[in-house]
């Protein structure tokens, strides 16, 4: 049976050294470093990991100028490590999750905070705070043999060329396994899945011009922020 019209181009990443990445859904995690979860008022250890998804067509590429998202005064940057996977599964046990991945890239979980804050104070949920259109930068993916161990991997986010968040990726609370494991006790997880890891401490606002860098490891993401 035929469409009725012509469905939308699929949703890809690029790949370092050429190829693309098909993109089927965007997982992420909130409060994985224990400086940010405090830095937004929580507690590090109060509760279990909390998900939430972007649209798979919120990805935007490597150098984009993203215009400033509408329907905010206050949006946010989010320096992440972002995971790509080749195979998935549901109930994955942590020291399983290693030959499910990909590569990893940088990303940035951008955020209109103004509509975050007032879901929180709601109870309702964070989608129009997080899944609005091109709140996804990425980084070429960096293929895991490639990328090598990131274990000991900074994290450090500039805008303007000043550095605005630095961490290594250690000050984890969840580890990319842990991240995989409880994500598939909720989520039965494919190839092309991506997994935005949490940010640390030092997110903040950004202003029409700006310019991002997003360094870890090998993976790097840069973007502007248009009008």
């Amino acid at each position: 049976m035929a469409f009725v019209f012509d469905p939308p181009p699929q949703p890809a990443a690029r790949i370092a050294g050429g190829g693309l990445f098909p993109v089927r859904r965007i997982f992420c995690i909130g409060r994985n470093y224990a400086d940010h979860v405090r830095e937004m008022g929580g507690d590090p250890k109060a509760q279990p990991p909390v998900f939430f998804t972007k649209p798979a067509d919120a990805i935007a590429a490597n150098g984009t100028v993203i215009p400033y998202a509408q329907a905010t005064d206050d949006l946010h940057y989010e320096g992440e490590l972002v995971v790509a996977l080749k195979d998935g599964g549901k109930n994955i046990a942590p020291g399983k999750t290693d030959d499910l991945i990909f590569g990893y890239a940088a990303g940035c979980d951008l955020t209109r905070r103004d509509h975050q804050r007032c879901a929180k104070d709601a109870g309702a949920p964070w989608d129009t705070a997080k899944g609005f259109d091109q709140s996804a930068p990425l980084g070429d993916i960096i293929r895991a043999e490639e990328a090598g161990d990131l274990s000991a991997a900074q994290l450090k986010t500039a805008v303007n060329g000043e550095t605005r968040q630095s961490a290594p990726l250690s000050q984890m609370i969840w580890s990319v396994g842990d991240i995989i494991a409880a994500l598939s006790e909720q989520f039965e997880l494919k190839a092309g899945d991506l997994i935005f890891t949490g940010t640390p401490e030092g997110v903040g606002p950004l202003r029409r011009g700006d310019e991002v860098a997003i360094e870890i490891g090998p993976c790097g993401l840069h973007f502007r922020i248009g009008e």
